[in-house]
Order: C-alpha cells, then sequence, then structure tokens
C-alpha cells in the first residue's frame, strides 16, 4: 500500500520575516528548546551552525486541518500515525474517509509492529468517538465541575502558578517521550521544579534497574528470533510485558526456526504467554528467584558450567539452592527443575526473562538478579540479549514510569510540598491502594488541573479541567523505551479535523504554559504544531538529508516515523551481588491466599474499561466478558466450598471485594487472581458500576531497592458468600470430555511428524 502525503496536515507554510524573536541564542540551548538535548557525538559532521538565532526558519503557520478538493466520496485515504493505547508506541496506519477516521492498522514502516496491531490499537477509534469525552474546559464552582472558557480556565492556572514558588508545581503523568516529554521537562525547569512523578501500573521498572546495573543498559534488546529456547518467569511478552506486538512478531520467528523454538513459562497464574508455552509450571509468588538459582544449580553440578566469574556471595546461593532444596520450598518438582537445565545446556543460545510475579515482592530485585544470572551463565550476554546503544536524543526518551511515583508524590503531597499539581494521562486515585491514603494526600494539594478526554476519578477530583484532542487528532512525536533493531522516533498527526472544536492537544496547552515562563524562547510560536515543525527542520542528523525541508517532513509524515542511529556496543555482565531471595511460605493452607491483581491485553490497567470492544473481548485463559471474577484452582475451591460462579468476598488487611468464582487449573493453589481493570466510580457509561478494583486492596509494600509497589505480596482471606451468578463467557466448556480433541505432546515428538 503506498501512501500519499497527508495534505490535510502538510498544508505549505509560507516563509516570513516576522522577528517576533529578538536576540541569539547557542547551539546547546537551541536544541534543547527544540527537544533534541543530549546528543552528545551524535552532532558532529552536521552542518548546524554553533549560533541559530530563531528568526533563522521562523514560519508563518497557516492552518492545517483545511477540507480538501481532492476527496473522493466512498474512496479512503490511509495514513501514518502513532498509538497511543500504551506505552510501547506501534505505528499505525489510519484509514480516512470524507474526513473521518474509520479504521486502524499497523504501520509496515515502524520496526517496533512491522504493520501488526492488537486489539487494543484497533479499539482507538472507539476512545476517539466515545460519546463520553470531555467537550470544553470545566472549573469547580461550588463543588461542582461547571464548564468555562479556554480564557478562565488557563488564566487561573497561570495565577495560580504565579502565586506558587516554582518548586511546588508538579506534573503527575503516564509514559511520556518525545517533544511533549522534552516540554514537560523545560516547563519545570523554568519554574524551578523537578517534580514529575511518571506512574505506569503495568512496567518492567525492576527489570530495567537489573539490567541497568548488570548490562549497564535498561532496555537491551531481546532476540527472541535467535534463540532455541526460551524460560519466562511471568514475563508475558505475549500479552502485557514491554512491546507485545514487537515480541509476538520475534516470536513468529521463534517458532519457525528450523529447529523449532522451546518455551517454559513460569508463572503464579496463566498468562497469554502461559497459554502458548510447551511447558508452564505454576509457581508461588516469591519464589521465583529460588527456582532460577535451583536451576543454576542444576547447571552447574550436571552440565559443568563455570560460576568462577561470579562473587563468592553469588556462588555459595547457587550451590545453596539444590534441586532436592528447591522442591522442597516451593513445591516444583525435582525432576522439571533438572529437564529445564537440560534443555537449557543443550539448546543454546537461549534466553531467560522476568515479568511482573517476580518484580512484585519485596525482594523482586534479588529475584529478577537472579534470573538475570541465568543470562550469563548460559552464555546468552552478547547473543541474544543485545546491546541496545545509546538513543541519541536524550532529552526525548523520556523517564522510566512505574509505581513507586506513587509513593514519592503521595509523600510529597502529605508533607505540603506541593501547590499545584497537573495530572495528564494516569489515574492514581484508580490505581492507588486505598492503604496508601492517596486520596487525603490529593486533597492536600491546594490547586489540582487535569488534562484528560474523560471525566475519571482523578479528572473528578481536580479543580480545572481541560479538555484534550484525542490521539487521532493531535500531533507528537514518541520514543519508546525498548527499541528493536533500528532505532526510531514515531510522528504522530492528525488524522481528521477534532470533533470537539473547544478541546487542545497536550502540545498546544504545553506552548501556552511555557510562553508565559519562557517567552524570549517560545514566544515566537503560533502554536505546537509550528514548534514541532521547526523541530524537525533543526534535527541535527536530519541536515544530511537531500532536499528541502518541505520534503523531509512530507517524507517523515508518509513513514510515520523518524530513524535514527543509537550505536550499540558489545554488552559486557558485570556480575554484582545481591542478597538471598526470601521465599514467601507456601504454607498458606486454604483460607488464606496470595492475591494476584493480573494484567490482560484489552482493558490493561483499567484505561480502557471505557471502550465496548475491549470489555466485551473475552479474557485470552477465562474467556470472560463484561465483568470481574477471581480465578481459583479447583482444589481450593472444593476445600473452600466454592462453585463456579459462587461470589466470593476477597478481603485483605485493607479492604475487600465481592466477585464471582471461576475454577481454573491455570492456577496455582494459593493463589486468587482479579484480572484488573474494572470497578471504576467514574469513566462513563460503558465502565462506571461494573465489577471490582483489585489494587484497593493491596498492601502498600515497596519492593526494597527500587521502590516499587510489590503488586504480588499481598495475602488475602477467601470466603463464599450466600449468593452466586451465571458466568458469561465465551464458549460453553474448557473440558474435552474424554473426546481428546486436542492432543498434547512433546516437542521431539512434534519434531519428528508434523514438525517435519
Amino acid at each position: 500500500m503506498k501512501l500519499s502525503s497527508n495534505k490535510n496536515t502538510t498544508k505549505q507554510i509560507e516563509q516570513t520575516d516576522t522577528r517576533a524573536m529578538s536576540g541569539t541564542i547557542d547551539r546547546r540551548n537551541f536544541l534543547k528548546i527544540m527537544g533534541w538535548g543530549g546528543v552528545g557525538t551524535a552532532l558532529s559532521g552536521c552542518d548546524l551552525p554553533s549560533t541559530v538565532t530563531l528568526e533563522e526558519g521562523k514560519e508563518e503557520v497557516m492552518s492545517y486541518l483545511m477540507p480538501e478538493e481532492y476527496v473522493i466520496p466512498g474512496v479512503g485515504v490511509w495514513y501514518a500515525s502513532v498509538c497511543a493505547q500504551c506505552s510501547a508506541a506501534c505505528g499505525t496506519h489510519g484509514r480516512v474517509r470524507e474526513g473521518r477516521v474509520l479504521k486502524l492498522e499497523g504501520n509496515p514502516e515502524s520496526p517496533i509492529n512491522n504493520g501488526n496491531l492488537c486489539m487494543m490499537g484497533q479499539a482507538g477509534v472507539q476512545g476517539h468517538y466515545n460519546p463520553d469525552r470531555i467537550k470544553s474546559p470545566m472549573m469547580r464552582e461550588g463543588g461542582k465541575l461547571m464548564p468555562v472558557s479556554w480564557e478562565k480556565a488557563m488564566s487561573t492556572i497561570k495565577e495560580k502558578i504565579a502565586a506558587a514558588r516554582g518548586d511546588q508545581v508538579a506534573w503527575f503523568t503516564g509514559a511520556l517521550s518525545g517533544h511533549q516529554f522534552a516540554l514537560v521537562a523545560n516547563y519545570l525547569e523554568a519554574l524551578g521544579s523537578k517534580n514529575h512523578y511518571a506512574h505506569e501500573t503495568i512496567n518492567n521498572s525492576v527489570w530495567q534497574s537489573v539490567c541497568k546495573d548488570t548490562l549497564g543498559e535498561a532496555n537491551p534488546r531481546l532476540r527472541l528470533d535467535k534463540a532455541q529456547m526460551v524460560v519466562s518467569f511471568g514475563a508475558d511478552f505475549l500479552g502485557t510485558w514491554v512491546s507485545p506486538v514487537h515480541f509476538s512478531g520475534e516470536y513468529v520467528k521463534f517458532r519457525k526456526q528450523a529447529r523449532r523454538g522451546l518455551l517454559v513459562q513460569i508463572e503464579p497464574k496463566m498468562s497469554l504467554t502461559g497459554a502458548n508455552a510447551d511447558l508452564w509450571l505454576p509457581s508461588l509468588p516469591g519464589t521465583e528467584g529460588v527456582i532460577a538459582l535451583g536451576i543454576a544449580n542444576s547447571l552447574v553440578k550436571n552440565h559443568n558450567k563455570d560460576i568462577s566469574q561470579f562473587p563468592s556471595g553469588i556462588q555459595d546461593l547457587i550451590n545453596k539452592y539444590d534441586a532436592a532444596a528447591v522442591t522442597k520450598m516451593t513445591g516444583v518438582d525435582e525432576k522439571q527443575l533438572k529437564r529445564i537445565a537440560e534443555l537449557l545446556n543443550e539448546r543454546s543460545p537461549s534466553l531467560v526473562l522476568a515479568g511482573a510475579p517476580v518484580e512484585g515482592h519485596a525482594n523482586g530485585y534479588n529475584a529478577v538478579a537472579a534470573v538475570m544470572l541465568l543470562n550469563q551463565l548460559l552464555g546468552n550476554i552478547g547473543n541474544t540479549i543485545e546491546s541496545a546503544g545509546v538513543f541519541p536524543f536524550e532529552q526525548m526518551q523520556g523517564t522510566v514510569a512505574g509505581t513507586s511515583s506513587l509513593f514519592s508524590f503521595t509523600q510529597a503531597a502529605k508533607n505540603n510540598k506541593l501547590a499545584v499539581a497537573f495530572f495528564h494521562g494516569a489515574n492514581p486515585k484508580y490505581t492507588a491502594p486505598t492503604a496508601l491514603d492517596f486520596d487525603k494526600a490529593l486533597n492536600n494539594v491546594p490547586f489540582k488541573v487535569a488534562l484528560a478526554q474523560f471525566l475519571d476519578e482523578t479528572t473528578m477530583a481536580a479543580d480545572v479541567v481541560l479538555p484534550l484532542a484525542s490521539y487521532l487528532e493531535d500531533w507528537g512525536t514518541h520514543v519508546a523505551a525498548y527499541q528493536p533493531e533500528q532505532s526510531v522516533i514515531g510522528l504522530q498527526q492528525p488524522l481528521m479535523e477534532k470533533l470537539y472544536a473547544d478541546t487542545r492537544g497536550l502540545g498546544d496547552i504545553l506552548m501556552d504554559l511555557l510562553k508565559t515562563v519562557n517567552a524570549n524562547e517560545y514566544g515566537g510560536f503560533a502554536d505546537y504544531y509550528a514548534y514541532l515543525r521547526q523541530a524537525h527542520a533543526a534535527m541535527p542528523m536530519q541536515n544530511s538529508n537531500n532536499g528541502t525541508d518541505q520534503q523531509a517532513w512530507n517524507a517523515s509524515l508518509q513513514k510515520g516515523v523518524i530513524k535514527v542511529t543509537s550505536n550499540a556496543e558489545q554488552l559486557t555482565f558485570n556480575a554484582v551481588s545481591f542478597d538471598d531471595p526470601v521465599v514467601a511460605s507456601s504454607d498458606a493452607g486454604t483460607s488464606t491466599l496470595y492475591l494476584a491483581p493480573s494484567a490482560r491485553l484489552g482493558l490493561w490497567d483499567g484505561r480502557h474499561a471505557n471502550l465496548p470492544w475491549l470489555q466485551e473481548a473475552p479474557d485470552q485463559i477465562s474467556k470472560l466478558v463484561w465483568d470481574s471474577w477471581a480465578e481459583i484452582h479447583p482444589s481450593t475451591a472444593a476445600k473452600l466450598g466454592i462453585k463456579q460462579g459462587s461470589i466470593v468476598s476477597v478481603k485483605s488487611e485493607h479492604g475487600a471485594v465481592n466477585v464471582k468464582a471461576v475454577l481454573l487449573k491455570s492456577i496455582h493453589p494459593d493463589v486468587i487472581a482479579i484480572p484488573m481493570g474494572q470497578g471504576h466510580e467514574f469513566y462513563g457509561r460503558y465502565a462506571e458500576g461494573r465489577g471490582a478494583n483489585p489494587l484497593k486492596i493491596l498492601n502498600p509494600t515497596k519492593e526494597e531497592k527500587t521502590g516499587e509497589l510489590a503488586m504480588y505480596a499481598t495475602r488475602v482471606s477467601v470466603s463464599k458468600t450466600n449468593q452466586s451468578e451465571v458466568v458469561v463467557k465465551m464458549g460453553s466448556s474448557d473440558t474435552q470430555v474424554g473426546r481428546r480433541l486436542v492432543v498434547t505432546m512433546p516437542v521431539e515428538q512434534y519434531q519428528r511428524s508434523e514438525g517435519a
């Protein structure tokens, strides 16, 4: 499919001699303003002058969203952009017909997703056309949010900021990157503040921390396509881990090798990745680090792997956890442990990963470090784990987004250190555990501003609400934290006119705020598009392109990605010492279980609960729709007298939720899993009053080293009530009724027959 440049968004810009900005600015500050700060040696050889005035290339921006005469009724045109449904930053193609975006697909030009798109990306059009979108600014008057003009809303915000100290202003966002992140950073710096709290409930912050300490890179490239075997400790890379669309494509290559790749998944509750595994092992949360050390012990004793490279403390840990000891402590069969080690030794190179269940305990760092140890022991570093290099534009990369931000923001608010807080792309009132007392902390912030499309829990607590344009009608750039072999900047462009004229893009709001505190540097830009357009022209690596700035801009819009060079080097492993992973007690019994607030592709962390397509999309394992439920092992359910559809009360030290029970064998007997995403008090007609939010009853336990919320460390009691409900699901049976419709066979047998 060949794309033409988007004439809706690339209207020819006339040059002007307007001198809105006076004086000169040095190259360092110019690059910082334009979002290219931190490029280092990437600037060598480019023809950017050492001193650049902002008058050079000054442009008068004309309307860039105007109806065009070339539109043919009934004929769709595809335009490239970026998906904003999660932080993976997949490239998209949007089909536009008669000025309306109708369909989204993946962009083949993006190496992140290579033309594929998950169901969350497909459902982006439902967020865009959602009838519950905020259509105009609002301010709190008499305890209620009432419509106001943009002029009144922005003037009030600026007055409140002027009355506060600069270091009392904070931004609380989801994962943010690209020029939007650069502008937030520049705005806070202009105020003298460092208060940017980046929050993502579904994250891999502990994995990043271990990778940074051991490999020197937080997000090395993971080559599933090169691995002959993958052992994943709870990393749901096909569903919710890091960049699932990218890894799904790599997984296909992994399976289609001459020698079919072998996948082993070890986790408390079966994930989408676990459902695709050749061997799925249920594990008790908190024991994964010990299992990893047990596999390492077997590799050393039975396959002569050398551990002399590791510090003596690590050697002692490996020697301590032999297969028999691990079986006694975790319940994992000794023969299976030895078999996994045997296969890892035989199938080289391999790849070992760690996900949320491993990270989600107070000892999460130690457990992930034990998993990473296996990669070094097996010789995977430099083979299936490669250097991603240094992204040349550090200012656009964003920051690590996790759950530690909940703790740090709450503490700052409780200590009266914040006077003004902006919220964008995050809903902490929904995701914060009740025991954290986030609501009280939020009430302690005198003035709160929400930049949002919908009235969610956090937005309803704001003093001013600024209505955002959807990502299908706004400009932006995005830099994914995880970059594949070719590093790229995703270029987001509007696919159609705004549905609601009184909404604005994040970039335009940031430019308005920056003009107040830094008029000399930002006052000359008509809007965010003008800024982004000039930033593209000033891109250091862009100067080597042939053709005019306009031609380069059109080409970038056409492709939807800007390819950049990140100089990758050979990774070296630094064997950092870590403590003995604390083993969770396995004598939980039948009434006290570990709570697994499970993530799934679809509702994600609750941000997509207002999209009917994703509400009705069956859960990948239980096949349930439109509801909350508790997954429990049949043997545990029998001991508790619980049947399919029984309403059970799941209670922790900090609250309780009532949900229907779903009996599945795809879970550890000492674990109960409640999917995240439901239980909204506010969020529109499709989300409100539906199901339960398991995040609310979590213990506010921190991971000891990273400060992340230990999401798998909460014990709960489970009791049945006298109520029951029909379990609404896709399909009526989970059994084959003895008919052997599906046959399970070892991978070796598959290779001898069908595999050949």
